[in-house]
């Protein structure tokens, strides 16, 4: 798990490219920093002084728990850290911008109100507890957003494929990655509007 929590910091040194051959922007980089940041500070509102009956409160056997749906959010993290990890040590492909889905189709994907099905790899263990699982994604958030800040990697060139032929640009994963915490957060609140959701109390206190 510590090796993998790294993967966004050892992103910096790869791919040297010059800011005239760069396809990725200086705008496109502030988008993807105020996102990150945004969805980090919001998740971190809806969380941070739950209680424990809060942070474990299940609306039916079937659903998440707060702290579940947090969990989940940081082992996303790292995945789409080994992600991005992998499609920058790939050979530049600037090429396929031409033929690659438009930014805006993540972002319909991202905001559809469908059900998405968790992978069985990113489904919650239960092993964290309350505010520890808050901890664990904003240690790992912390380091993407250190590594888009400071990045020469132009993410517009480097690509990895999302099944049926199609590829997508980091830039990209970066979209679905800062999306799939908006798409939570709507479940977090839909958790804690529910009739039956403790209140008050005292906060559980992550690490």
């Amino acid at each position: 798990m510590k090796r993998l929590l790294l993967c966004p910091l050892m992103l910096v040194a790869l791919v040297p490219t010059t800011f005239a051959q760069k396809r990725w922007t200086e705008t496109d980089r502030a988008y993807l920093v105020e996102n990150m940041k945004r969805t980090r500070d919001e998740l971190v509102r809806e969380t941070e002084n739950l209680t424990t009956a809060q942070w474990n409160f299940r609306e039916s056997p079937e659903r998440w728990t707060i702290a579940e749906i947090t969990e989940h959010l940081a082992l996303w993290e790292v995945i789409f850290g080994r992600e991005t990890n992998i499609a920058l040590r790939s050979t530049p492909e600037p090429g396929l911008n031409q033929t690659a889905r438009p930014d805006a189709y993540y972002l319909d994907y991202i905001f559809e109100e469908k059900a998405h099905v968790s992978p069985d790899f990113s489904r919650p263990s239960g092993f964290i507890r309350d505010g520890d699982n808050l901890t664990f994604f904003r240690r790992t958030r912390e380091q993407t957003i250190r590594f888009l800040e400071t990045t020469d990697a132009d993410l517009r060139s480097h690509f990895e494929p999302t099944g049926g032929g199609q590829m997508r640009n980091v830039h990209q994963v970066y979209i679905v990655q800062w999306g799939h915490v908006d798409r939570h957060l709507r479940q977090i609140r839909k958790v804690k509007a529910h009739p039956a959701y403790p209140k008050g109390g005292t906060a559980a206190v992550g690490k």
